[in-house]
């Protein structure tokens, strides 16, 4: 290999050990100068007469090497052995005895992996219980889910929220005539059954009184608490498939009233 003395320029022709003894610097046998041997270093010469050798370019990182000639022997490692209490020891026959990675550390590295889990099924949990709350009316109206859930909150004595579904209320019959002690006032008696395998509110009742043209004479929308007198009833709701009657006392519009409409809301 050659190089050459950015000084006096004279070329010189070395090798690996000379290289090696200062880590590529050398110097000049001429002029006395020090400088990188490393830096125009080359195996060839150029066609003579030049003047300068070329310097190589800096690089941004380390050439990688590859071409692989020649790897030492692995030395013996250590065997982990663990004693009844979980204390790990090692045994080996050679002059250096290590432990592996994987082997070193086992019962730290699964000690410190089970609170992960804990954590992400705890998480899961919670997320599951959000999304079910968020999608609870439809849950409970399903009829797959909807008795399955009702199984499980009567094993844990809790109830579930009543969810209205006034499309499945039935109406059986229906009654109005004048109130026996109230001049002046109407009774309204509804016979309704809950068509819905779960359990739901008392509805909204939805009174309209229309004249013989079919024209509205009066309407109103009355509210459990209105009709009700129990609490407690209007608390538990319409149970799946029950009956109930339904009483009403409103003002009697007079004449002009000659037919009656019922909705549920």
């Amino acid at each position: 290999m050659y190089t050459q003395c950015p000084a006096c320029l004279t070329v010189f022709s070395l090798d690996v050990g000379t290289l090696t003894l200062a880590g590529g610097q050398v110097s000049c046998g001429h002029c006395g100068d020090t400088f990188d041997a490393l830096a125009n270093l080359t195996d060839q010469l150029p066609p003579e007469p030049f003047r300068e050798l070329p310097l190589h370019p800096p690089l941004m990182r380390p050439p990688l090497l590859e071409l692989a000639v020649y790897r030492p022997p692995v030395e013996p490692i250590a065997v982990v052995v663990a004693d009844a209490a979980g204390n790990a020891t090692a045994d080996a026959s050679g002059p250096q005895a290590f432990a592996p990675r994987f082997a070193r550390n086992r019962r730290e590295s699964t000690e410190r992996f089970w609170p992960w889990v804990f954590a992400c099924t705890f998480l899961t949990l919670l997320l599951g219980s959000q999304l079910a709350w968020a999608k609870r009316d439809f849950l409970i109206r399903d009829p797959q889910s909807g008795p399955m859930l009702q199984q499980i909150c009567n094993t844990l004595h809790c109830q579930l929220p009543l969810v209205a579904a006034p499309g499945q209320l039935r109406l059986l019959a229906s009654n109005v005539q004048t109130h026996p002690s109230v001049p002046g006032a109407l009774v309204i008696s509804l016979g309704v059954r809950n068509d819905a395998p779960f359990s739901q509110p008392y509805p909204v009742v939805a009174l309209t009184l229309s004249d013989a043209q079919g024209k509205r004479v009066a309407m109103r929308r009355l509210q459990p608490a209105e009709y009700l007198d129990d609490p407690q009833a209007v608390q538990r709701g319409l149970a799946p498939g029950s009956r109930t009657a339904l009483l009403f006392e409103v003002e009697d519009p007079g004449t002009r009233a000659v037919a009656f409409a019922f909705d549920f809301e």
